[in-house]
């Protein structure tokens, strides 16, 4: 079969479109926790792929088509570090699911592209959340269209399995087992009390071996096999 002109040609993807991961900390704490968040929850999956602001290419030979959502979820993929995702080289699957946590530097226009975007190349679940706002929003693939989730809040998702809430107007995000998505100072905290709560334990674990071994040398004195007791 005879490769179009345009294939025959060494393209490059780039790695980077040469826009900042986020506007603000608001919005890069978000990613970071959404990203994270769906890596604790795959991670013993080794075909689930998340990725956050990696650069996703769907059509081989056209580097013009691309787009960074904030996070990628996608299911049949290995884990591992990639430049980009370069679609044809990851079976043809297209990310299934995707977020975007808005700014405010992004304008209609730009979050419509985005839109039609997914909608164009396969996402199957797209969810957005202005943090500002407390606004969130989401869109569940029926047939070649991506169709408004009317009751967001509440709802589970088919891919992730997770909750989402909104309290307050923060976004809670809530694993299957019941846990919310935490922030890293959160998982420090969290660890940190759990190092403190083993180190309680080991210190009791001690103490009532030494009162065990003072309460076998005691009888011990009086003449008595602790062994046989």
């Amino acid at each position: 079969m005879t490769r179009s002109p345009a294939l025959n040609q060494e393209i490059h993807y780039p790695d980077s479109d040469g826009q900042p991961m986020a506007d603000n900390t608001k919005q890069f704490n978000w990613i970071v926790t959404i990203k994270l968040g769906c890596e604790a929850l795959f991670k013993d999956d080794p075909n689930v792929f998340v990725a956050g602001d990696l650069l996703w290419y769907p059509v081989e030979g056209d580097n013009t088509i691309k787009a960074a959502p904030d996070t990628m979820v996608v299911f049949g993929r290995p884990k591992g570090d990639r430049g980009s995702y370069q679609q044809w080289k990851e079976d043809n699957i297209t990310p299934q699911v995707v977020f975007e946590i808005l700014s405010p530097g992004n304008t209609l226009v730009e979050m419509a592209k985005k839109f039609r975007f997914y909608e164009r190349y396969g996402v199957e679940e797209y969810y957005l959340y202005d943090p500002d706002k407390g606004d969130f929003s989401g869109w569940l693939r029926s047939g070649d269209f991506l169709e408004v989730i009317e009751t967001p809040i509440g709802w589970i998702s088919p891919r992730l399995n997770v909750r989402f809430e909104l309290v307050d107007g923060e976004l809670e995000i809530y694993r299957p087992d019941g846990e919310k998505f935490a922030t890293y100072l959160e998982l420090v905290e969290q660890n940190l009390e759990l190092i403190e709560q083993t180190e309680q334990a080991q210190q009791q674990l001690e103490q009532e071996r030494l009162r065990s071994d003072k309460l076998a040398a005691k009888l011990k004195e009086l003449g008595i096999n602790p062994e046989a007791l």
